[in-house]
Parts: structure tokens; C-alpha cells; sequence
């Protein structure tokens, strides 16, 4: 086996062809692409595939430059966006396969995402023609002794001081956003339409987030308390909790706040140098009950089944990589029931995103039964509704 990596890597090329197995990673595949268009290998096979999931990305382009006589893709989440991200793995796999992407889209990725008769339609069809090809294998197939997975909702409401900066902000947003679609055209708004989103489930975290110079409140959270009452009986029953948010910000209020009850905690966000020794300090140390962890840092590829709790603090646009995520527990490994616990505040937009990943993962569902993140194919009906609290 031949690891091409690190700066080294350049002086290993002519060992390419006597070598039964390359392995290189996606960043360095786009750097070389050159060097390796000098070969054809028997078999290509792209572990984690949803990287090229997006057909315009330089991941995506080189990839599909690649030369083998039979190639294979790997992936736990082939739809993340939408039923698109199929046509760009399937034309790594079978060029022409899905036809070219402008008539994908025509024929099935907008009729799906119209829904009603046509929508179902267009999802058989797809189905039909991926079936041959798709080899699935679910987690309670391959792993029939891990323990269950219990997944729920808990619902907090906005606190007094919350409810009026949520008010304001979304009155005020609500106007500026639609004069300015009237204006300057839905595509032209995007940016400020997700600033506004952010900055109202940032209210819906903790007020803290917003950073507004002259806001005093006396109840930032009211999310916050019903977190500390979960853990508190978390502990109570010697739970080991994982605690994920989009946030560093909030992480770093929760670190504040565990430090004043006295609460030990291991911490991990895209800073982190040593991952790998605080995660074997978590799984060892049954003293720590708490780990907190930026989803986007550590979501995915870190073995943490030394908890048997999971909280997402708030949620992420894509269920599936909150799934991602809670499976840091849930995996081989795992000897306890697993509870899984999402935090939504009641009557905001953390409520209507919820209702829309739900319709939208039914979408998914029926084409591949996998889940799927909606912020890149957010239309302004969708906006409307998430604006009409």
C-alpha cells in the first residue's frame, strides 16, 4: 500500500505503479490531478463520496478526471441537499448514466421538489434506475447487537427578555426582507435572509450570542435552564452526555457555566490540536460527564461511545448530519441504550425549520430513504413561512 500525503509524497510517484493500493484524501487529489492522469487503475474508490456531491466543486472536477476500468463509491449520506447530489455521484460512477444535468433537473430533481403526482412519478423512475447499482446496508444489519437509539424533542419556550429582541428582530427583518426581495430580486436577498436566520436562532440560544452592546437581560435563556435540568437528571441517572451546537459562542457559555457548578468537561471545537487524546480521555475517565463538541469539529469521525447521551443544543438545517453526530455514541461498541435529545424552542423559526426538514426529508425518503439540509434549496415561499411567526 502507497500513502501519497505530505510534502514527501512528491518523491513516491514512480512507486505508483507497482503499487497494489494508493491512498491519498480529497484536498490532495485536487492538487495532483495532473500526476495522476498519467495512470489508469483497475479500480477507483472514492470513500466519504458525498464530497463530491456538488458537481461545480473542485473535489467534484477532479474526481470525475480520474482514469479506472471499474469505480465504486462509499458514503453513509448520499443526499445532503437534494436529490441533485445523486447526479453528480452517479456521473463519477456512470457518465450519461442520469443524462446531463440540466435534463436530471428537468425530469426529476424540480418535480420532486414540486411534490403531487409528478413529484412521486419522477421519484419511481429514479429509484428504478439507482436500484441495480445501490448496494445499502443499514446500521441494524450490520450491527445487530448495538443497543437502541431513543430519539425526542424537548421543547423550551423563549423567555420574557428573549420574546421581545425575537419580536423586534423579526418584525423589523420581516419588512427589510421583503421590501428588499421586491426590490432586488429572491437570489439577490439570500445573504441577508441568512443573516436574519442566524441572528434569530442565535436569539433562541442564548441573547449572549447577539453581542448587543446596550441589551442587560436577567433571563438570556430560557433554553438554557431546561438544558441544566436535562443534565441534572442525566447525572442523576449516570448518564455520559455529549453536547453538540453549531455555536462556539454558546460552547462557550455552557463552558462557563459548567466551571461555576463545578462540572468537569472535556471540549472540542476546529481548534482543537490533540482530538484524538481528549476523546480517549472522555471514553476513560468515567469522572467526566460532559463532553461539548462543535458539530461542524466533531460530527463526524470521532468514536465517543463512552457516552450514552446525546443533546443537540440547536438544530442544524441537515438532519443527517445531526444523525452523524448522535452515532459518535451510537456505534459498534456501544453497550447502553442511547438517548438522543433535540432542544427546540417553541413557536419560532427552530420550530418551522424542524417542519420543513420534515417534509423535505420525506422528499428524500422516497427516493433513497436518507436524510437531507435545505439551506441551498430554500425558495422564498419557504423564507415566508419560516418569517410568519
Amino acid at each position: 500500500m502507497l500513502k501519497l500525503h505530505g510534502a514527501e509524497r512528491h518523491d513516491h510517484w514512480e512507486k505508483v505503479p507497482a503499487s497494489d493500493l494508493v491512498v491519498t484524501s480529497y484536498a490532495l487529489l485536487r492538487r495532483d490531478i495532473e500526476k495522476y492522469l498519467e495512470y489508469e487503475f483497475a479500480v477507483a474508490v472514492l470513500d466519504e463520496a458525498q464530497h463530491i456531491k456538488n458537481r461545480s466543486t473542485q473535489n467534484a472536477v477532479a474526481a470525475k478526471k480520474i482514469r479506472a476500468q471499474h469505480k465504486l463509491v462509499l458514503t453513509g449520506t448520499p443526499i445532503e441537499n437534494s436529490v441533485a447530489d445523486l447526479w453528480s455521484i452517479m456521473d463519477f460512477l456512470m457518465p450519461g448514466y442520469l443524462s446531463n444535468h440540466k435534463a436530471f433537473r428537468e425530469h426529476y430533481e424540480l418535480p420532486i421538489s414540486r411534490g403531487g403526482p409528478d413529484g412521486e412519478l419522477a421519484q419511481l423512475k429514479l429509484r428504478r434506475k439507482l436500484h441495480p447499482f445501490l448496494l445499502r446496508r443499514l446500521k441494524r444489519e450490520v450491527a445487530k447487537d448495538l443497543p437502541e437509539k431513543i430519539q425526542r424533542v424537548a421543547h423550551s419556550t423563549l423567555s420574557k427578555d428573549q420574546y421581545l429582541v425575537y419580536k423586534e428582530l423579526l418584525e423589523s427583518s420581516r419588512r427589510k426582507i421583503s421590501d428588499m426581495v421586491a426590490a432586488q430580486g429572491f437570489n439577490r436577498s439570500r445573504m441577508q435572509i441568512f443573516k436574519t436566520l442566524l441572528r434569530l436562532r442565535q436569539t433562541c440560544c442564548h441573547l449572549e450570542l447577539l453581542k448587543l452592546p446596550d441589551l442587560k437581560s436577567e433571563f438570556p435563556s430560557a433554553k438554557m435552564d431546561l438544558f441544566f435540568e436535562l443534565v441534572d437528571e442525566a447525572l442523576d441517572a449516570r448518564h455520559r452526555i455529549l453536547v453538540f451546537s453549531q455555536f462556539t459562542s454558546m460552547l462557550a457559555i455552557l463552558r462557563r457555566e459548567l466551571e461555576a457548578r463545578e462540572l468537569k468537561y472535556c471540549y472540542l471545537d476546529g481548534a482543537t490540536k490533540e482530538r484524538q487524546s481528549i476523546v480517549r480521555q472522555f471514553n476513560t475517565d468515567r469522572s467526566i460527564p460532559v463532553f461539548l463538541i462543535s458539530l461542524k469539529a466533531g460530527g463526524s469521525g470521532l468514536n465517543l461511545t463512552g457516552a450514552d447521551m446525546v443533546i443537540h443544543y440547536d438544530p442544524w438545517w441537515n438532519p443527517a448530519v445531526e444523525d452523524q453526530a448522535t452515532d459518535r455514541a451510537h456505534r459498534i461498541g456501544q453497550k447502553n441504550t442511547v438517548y438522543s435529545v433535540k432542544l427546540i424552542t417553541k413557536d419560532t423559526v427552530e420550530e418551522k425549520v424542524l417542519q420543513m426538514q420534515q417534509r423535505k426529508q420525506g422528499v428524500i425518503s422516497a427516493t433513497l430513504e436518507k436524510e437531507g439540509e435545505f439551506m441551498q434549496a430554500l425558495t422564498w415561499n419557504d423564507v415566508q413561512e419560516l418569517l410568519s411567526l
